[in-house]
């Protein structure tokens, strides 16, 4: 969780939720909108890998959730609800409070209040993105983003009954950033939360989350 330095627009406890697959720029968008605009920033990721920490992993290196570890944790959420049930309430306490940017893959769909953002790439971009990142051909970045938001989306169709990368209804915002620089799609987001989020308030006070029950099956 990190706090930025304020903007010198200021709006009422605004929540803003930024979503999209793995490589599409959402967490490194989500930190430079929480440094721009004073508010803290708060990964579903990270909370995960916190909850991993506890269970005996090691999630420090980078992209993680591609390695054998990553994936062996994975399957301890498919196994076990109580992971990601964990994170989401907590998210949901800080989303209450407001001021926060949520890089979250559900709280687009469990929260009834906050600015929704989606950012869109195609999965050869996005494997592009994380092969450079990581260090691994664009081929092995691809099998293992395949594998991973298989398994990740069948979590979430399980628990809450959404379609990760499919049900777009909750977004107030879906930009394509396939032929975007980060640069150019922070000033987008930028744009559209000075004319539309700080000018209208449409994020002010969050009084309630949306009452949410996980499905069994």
């Amino acid at each position: 969780m990190i706090k930025g330095k304020k903007t010198k627009k200021k709006f009422k406890e605004p929540i803003v939720v930024c979503c999209g697959m793995a490589g599409s720029g959402k967490s490194t968008l989500a930190k430079k909108l929480a440094e721009k605009y004073g508010l803290k920033y708060c990964s579903g990721g990270d909370a995960l890998k916190a909850l991993a920490i506890e269970e005996g992993y090691k999630p420090f290196e980078r992209g993680w959730w591609e390695t054998e570890e990553g994936a062996r944790f994975l399957k301890k959420r498919e196994e076990n609800s109580k992971f990601d049930e964990a994170v989401d309430r907590k998210f949901l306490e800080l989303a209450q409070q407001g001021n926060v940017i949520l890089d979250s893959w559900t709280m687009p769909w469990l929260l009834k209040k906050g600015f929704k953002i989606w950012l869109e790439a195609s999965p050869k971009k996005r494997a592009e993105r994380i092969a450079n990142r990581d260090g691994i051909s664009v081929k092995e970045a691809l099998e293992a983003l395949r594998n991973k938001e298989g398994r990740t989306k069948a979590i979430y169709k399980k628990l809450y009954g959404f379609s990760l990368g499919e049900d777009f209804k909750p977004f107030h915002l879906i930009l394509d950033t396939d032929n975007l620089k980060a640069e150019e799609v922070f000033q987008v987001l930028c744009t559209v939360i000075d004319n539309i989020v700080v000018d209208s308030g449409i994020t002010e006070a969050l009084d309630d989350a949306q009452n949410w029950t996980p499905i069994k099956r």
